[in-house]
């Protein structure tokens, strides 16, 4: 007997505007027009440029270019902290979103610096990884590795403290920085502070009931996902034997990582995979703290910032790195 799989509701506020938006957002990722979505997203995502970033002197932005991986090219990092600030101050280490796929560097910045940089007095390097699939696995995260180990290396140059370094990314960026904390712990690289996994696409394999369950509804299903799996493993798509740093949810020994926080959406067909990755983070005696925002669909912050729903699951991000900072004996700005 077959199971009913009906999908959750939306949030009446997310799903209206989720409806507004019309159906080129929902339009799913195939092979045929991902070479075509990717030219779009490069021309219209919005990409800051430092002195935009720089907002009138309120932060201090660079643009660096590291060494890469072993036989791979520079990895360009966009460092930004609030201006005026004497460090060492603690460093969000952050990859962007976009299925692997898409998405760049720059266009996380403005709410990163105005939500979290400002008010909690960090630093950010936000990572320019090479996309798949002119870059299979595990190029793009050998990309974050290797700035990674960079910045932790040259703390003293960025006036950072290399002893409170959280990890943290959206969608693709959380299934990269799962994989950065795995890949740390393995290589015995930086040890991060924290790891903010935010609906983190973290399992290559599509069998979840929250992935068949939300097929063909919000704005990522199934035929999208596989898609940028596909992309980014190429010939590996579908291995028994894929590593977990290629898909962090293949992970079968979670133990000695840094405190995570994740978030999904009931409505969201990461949801599955997400909850399962902090079930096993705390099998194995780990930190995780676990959010599953009810009604919410994948990327639902970004699409609607103005709604009850995101604004709550912000203030819940924010109070997870204050707290985390805290407990590292770093000084609650918001204390005076």
């Amino acid at each position: 007997m077959s199971v009913r799989r009906t999908p959750p509701p939306f949030d009446p506020e997310l799903g209206a505007i989720l409806a507004a938006l019309g159906a080129e957002a929902r339009e799913p990722v195939t092979s045929d027009n991902l070479a075509a979505l990717q030219e779009r997203d490069a021309s219209a995502r919005p990409r800051p440029t430092a002195e935009e970033l720089r907002a009138d002197g309120r932060f201090e932005v660079a643009e660096l270019s590291v060494p890469g991986p072993p036989d791979g090219p520079d990895v360009t990092l966009v460092s930004a902290r609030p201006a005026g600030l004497a460090g060492p101050l603690p460093l969000l280490y952050y990859m962007h979103g976009g299925a692997m796929v898409m998405g760049n560097a720059w266009s996380v910045l403005p709410r990163i610096l105005r939500e979290w940089a400002l008010p909690l007095e960090l630093a950010v390097v936000s990572v320019e990884y090479r996309l798949a699939p002119r870059a299979r696995y595990p190029q793009p995260l050998e990309d974050c590795y290797a700035g990674l180990v960079w910045a932790a290396a040259h703390a003293a140059e960025l006036d950072i403290d290399a002893d409170r370094i959280v990890i943290g990314g959206k969608s693709a960026g959380g299934g990269l920085a799962a994989a950065l904390a795995l890949l740390a712990r393995d290589r015995g690289g930086p040890e991060a502070l924290g790891q903010l996994l935010l609906c983190p696409m973290l399992d290559d394999r599509g069998a979840t009931f929250s992935g068949r369950q939300m097929t063909g509804i919000g704005v990522w299903d199934l035929t999208s996902n596989a898609t940028a799996w596909k992309a980014l493993l190429g010939e590996r798509y579908g291995a028994a034997d894929l590593p977990p740093y290629a898909a962090p949810a293949r992970a079968t020994d979670l133990a000695g990582l840094p405190p995570a926080y994740v978030e999904v959406g009931s409505a969201d067909m990461f949801r599955d995979e997400d909850v399962a990755y902090a079930n096993a983070i705390w099998q194995a005696g780990g930190q995780a703290e676990l959010h599953v925002w009810p009604g919410a669909y994948h990327g639902f912050d970004g699409l609607a910032p103005r709604a009850a729903l995101s604004l709550d699951a912000r203030d819940a991000r924010t109070r997870w790195l204050r707290r985390l900072l805290a407990q590292s004996g770093r000084r609650d700005p918001a204390a005076g």
